[in-house]
């Protein structure tokens, strides 16, 4: 049996090494389909976007939490009408012990000949009642402007229904005409426009309506040849997704997702390089000896007592934010103790019969490393680039945490930052909070659980403990 085949059958031997092994390729797998199907400027383009979120409820749960509690709250529903006729509906069903969080109207693609569309929202309630609660009408044509006219094609035109005083106006008049209730526009907006909508009255009280609704959409337009492409009406839900969103109604699941790859690019890499480095300075120290050893020495002393994280704050402060930053001083002043630890192997390898055996036929120095000295220290090193991964791991969500990584790469760390900055911790938001701490601890443990697999490896006296 061979050196290799010996050395793995004693790695996967260890329960530990198996769940490590199976954890990392876990890691992989989400990492690579990350990569492949999320734009790569996703954090710029999409997460630090406040409008592309703006139709998710805010701060809400995750869905499956209607499983553990009662009664069920009310989920997210979005009814998207791509180029509506004279008159659209859409049926649903409500059936909630609750309110919806809030109510929107979004509409994008208008063309028009000589006079704007305009739109009307009505729901059919399952009592009956006809409640027309918006009327959407487009900017009118600029002076000199030339027909068609092309209206919100680049960026959409949203509606805050819930907040909008028009909204409050029409639901006004409808509790007025059908249960004689004089209630202001500002009295509706501050209890909520989508609690009349979706309420009735019972014994004076106001309760949530249960059974098929009707969405009905109507287009009043002046020419045959104008156009609306799409709109959209989100009721907005109390739970959203399998993760929930934080505060700007992003969603977690998305975030955390993306954060896969990032966290294994500064661990990988990081761990990599201060490896490759610390090896070789420290086998050409351990090797050469004089002024050599001297120099490389003297530099390890003095980067392992300049403290790493107060310097990565001072240079991602005056620099411009950035991963590789950050992975360049993690590299930088990382390599230095592992430069030590395999100089004194090397020390004590050369003095080994074969070594000086080649030495004295004239082997080049290159050729004696790369043959005789660095297969006894490969274990090792091996063992040291699976160990270090964490480190850069968490130096980067401290950083992260501290409000110092990269802002166009959504990070757990960030994600973190961001809940105990916006009070997540403090109104006891958990999945917020909760799932990007697992994901740094569970990956950084993976590795641990690796290196413990590789000991016995490394270790012959371990190993024959095993």
């Amino acid at each position: 049996m061979s050196l290799s085949e010996s050395s793995w059958r004693v790695f996967w031997s260890s329960n530990m090494s198996k769940a490590g092994v199976v954890l990392l390729i876990l890691y992989l797998v989400i990492s690579v389909y990350v990569v492949v199907s999320y734009p790569l400027d996703f954090g710029t383009r999409f997460w630090n976007n406040p409008s592309y979120w703006a139709d998710n409820p805010k701060e809400a749960p995750p869905e499956w939490i209607a499983f553990f509690t009662a009664p069920s709250p009310p989920r997210h529903m979005v009814f998207r009408l791509e180029n509506p006729s004279e008159y659209t509906i859409q049926r649903f069903s409500y059936g909630y012990s609750d309110y919806p969080s809030f109510i929107s109207i979004t509409v994008s693609g208008v063309t028009y000949a000589s006079r704007p569309p305009t739109l009307l929202f009505e729901l059919v309630r399952p009592d009956g009642k006809v409640v027309p609660f918006y009327v959407l009408s487009v900017s009118r044509p600029l002076p000199g402007e030339q027909p068609p006219y092309r209206r919100h094609y680049e960026a959409p035109l949203r509606v805050f229904v819930s907040g909008d005083p028009e909204a409050a106006s029409f639901v006004s008049r409808f509790l007025r005409n059908e249960y004689g209730l004089e209630i202001g526009p500002e009295d509706i907006l501050r209890i909520g426009v989508e609690r009349y909508l979706f309420g009735e009255f019972v014994e004076g009280r106001l309760v949530p309506l249960t059974g098929d609704y009707v969405l009905a959409v109507t287009v009043n337009r002046a020419d045959e040849g104008d156009a609306v492409d799409d709109v959209r009406v989100v009721f907005g839900g109390r739970v959203y997704g399998v993760l929930g969103t934080d505060r700007l109604g992003r969603d977690l699941a998305t975030g955390l997702l993306f954060g896969f790859p990032i966290s294994l690019l500064v661990g990988l890499v990081t761990a990599t390089l201060t490896t490759a480095i610390g090896s070789l300075l420290g086998m050409l120290s351990g090797y050469i000896g004089g002024k050599t050893d001297t120099i490389i020495q003297r530099t390890c002393d003095i980067l392992n007592n300049i403290p790493l994280l107060p310097l990565l704050i001072f240079f991602t402060f005056i620099l411009r934010p950035s991963i590789w930053i950050i992975i360049a001083i993690l590299v930088a002043f990382g390599w230095s103790g592992l430069a030590i630890v395999v100089r004194n192997i090397v020390m004590q390898a050369k003095t080994a019969q074969f070594v000086e055996s080649a030495e004295s036929i004239g082997v080049p120095r290159g050729r004696i490393l790369r043959r005789y000295i660095f297969p006894q220290i490969a274990p090792f090193l091996i063992a040291q680039l699976i160990f270090s991964t964490p480190s850069a791991i968490l130096a980067e969500a401290a950083l992260s945490f501290l409000g110092l990584g990269d802002p166009s790469l959504p990070s757990w760390g960030q994600i973190l930052e961001y809940a105990f900055r916006s009070g997540g911790v403090n109104l006891g938001l958990w999945w917020w909070v909760l799932p990007p701490g697992a994901l740094i601890a569970l990956l950084s443990f993976t590795f641990v659980m690796l290196s413990m697999g590789l000991e016995p490896v490394v270790s012959p006296r371990l190993r024959r403990m095993v």
